[in-house]
């Protein structure tokens, strides 16, 4: 990597994926970090959904090239698996006590403080959303202020379960515990992850994608899913806390996903000034695996307002086509400039007053 004041040239085939894995204990047992990049650079870590770990949810966002870039060259990326979740992971012990959504949110501290991070980017995808908004809440304690620079929340959830998502998930946790990852199991999750257009039909088979995270959901350990699944049926709802957020949100939500309607409430409960959302059309709630090139602009924008976003050049090899992205000047990041309709994303600002306005003058 060459670096001079106004551009930076980055070869995207010298950098590895993998990363390096970390084990770090905590209160509540043992996690997995798997941290890729320069360390010198501020910090950006990762949350999977239930059932996945950072490579089955994050890996069709860092194999495009240009979010790879985009990240590579502002972030140091801590992925973060929840426990049991990692690659060979082994099966946790019947008698290894219960989680709560709380713990896991607690676990991020401890690993911020093994790394020795201050500050930090969050990014988290469905129930990863929840506990990093969970961990960005202010709270009593001292060691959760100020950690959280900024949110960037994929398909999040906000409130407690409802019946029907409760319901699905206690069917889920009862045939992991009998039959293990069964078939039926396996077609839950992947409903909840992926829209219908790619999840296949009689007529058209499944998608690459969806049958690689298909394989990946078969290496699970059934216990391990249980204990994550179990740790977010019994979350609390947290909008009226949203409000005291103290950082930015990029909320992004595939208009398929189950969660979309939480998704514009929980932006409707964030601060206007300091959130916005993109709705990407045809996608389900793994927006990172089912269409990551959509969020490669709304991640450009989101990070103008950090000063992150410099001109740079990719210097790519034959193997690898890639063309530069354009530079955007700072000035455009802006509820305003998030609210442009862009194809195949459709982004809009959901502000709860406006629609309050709106339904008065129906009414008159």
């Amino acid at each position: 990597m060459t670096e001079s004041s106004d551009s930076v040239s980055l070869d995207v085939d010298s950098i590895p994926l993998a990363g390096k894995e970390h084990i770090v204990k905590t209160s509540s047992g043992n996690v997995s970090v798997v941290v890729l990049g320069d360390h010198e650079k501020p910090a950006l870590i990762t949350y999977p959904d239930l059932g996945l770990n950072y490579v089955s949810c994050f890996q069709g966002l860092f194999v495009c090239q240009e979010a790879f870039c985009l990240l590579l060259r502002n972030f140091c990326i801590y992925h973060i698996s929840p426990l049991g979740h990692e690659l060979g992971a082994g099966e946790a012990s019947p008698d290894e006590p219960s989680i709560m959504a709380d713990d896991l949110a607690d676990q991020i501290v401890e690993i911020l403080n093994y790394f020795g991070l201050g500050t930090v980017m969050c990014m988290g995808v469905t129930a990863g959303a929840y506990i990093l908004t969970l961990f960005a809440l202010p709270r009593s304690q001292l060691k959760y202020s100020g950690r959280v620079m900024g949110l960037i929340l994929v398909s999040p959830l906000c409130k407690a379960p409802s019946w029907t998502e409760w319901l699905c998930n206690k069917v889920m946790s009862n045939l992991l515990y009998i039959c293990g990852m069964c078939g039926i199991v396996k077609e839950l999750l992947l409903r909840r992850y992926f829209s219908k257009d790619v999840l296949g039909s009689i007529d058209v088979p499944e998608s690459d994608v969806v049958r690689s995270c298909r394989r990946s959901l078969g290496e699970k350990q059934s216990c391990n899913v249980i204990r994550y699944i179990e740790a977010i049926n019994g979350r609390p709802d947290i909008c009226d806390g949203l409000r005291k957020l103290k950082c930015r949100s990029l909320i992004l939500v595939g208009e398929n996903s189950p969660f979309h309607q939480e998704a514009l409430l929980m932006t409707s409960k964030l601060d206007r000034r300091f959130s916005a959302l993109v709705e990407v059309q045809g996608c389900g709630s793994l927006v990172t695996e089912e269409q990551p090139d959509a969020m490669v602009i709304p991640l450009e924008y989101f990070l103008m307002g950090y000063g992150f976003n410099k001109q740079w050049h990719v210097s790519v090899s034959p193997r690898s086509p890639l063309s530069p992205t354009t530079v955007i000047s700072p000035e455009l990041f802006s509820p305003e400039s998030m609210g442009l309709k862009l194809k195949p994303i459709k982004t809009r600002m959901i502000i709860q007053e406006e629609e309050e306005e709106e339904a008065a003058e129906e009414r008159v």
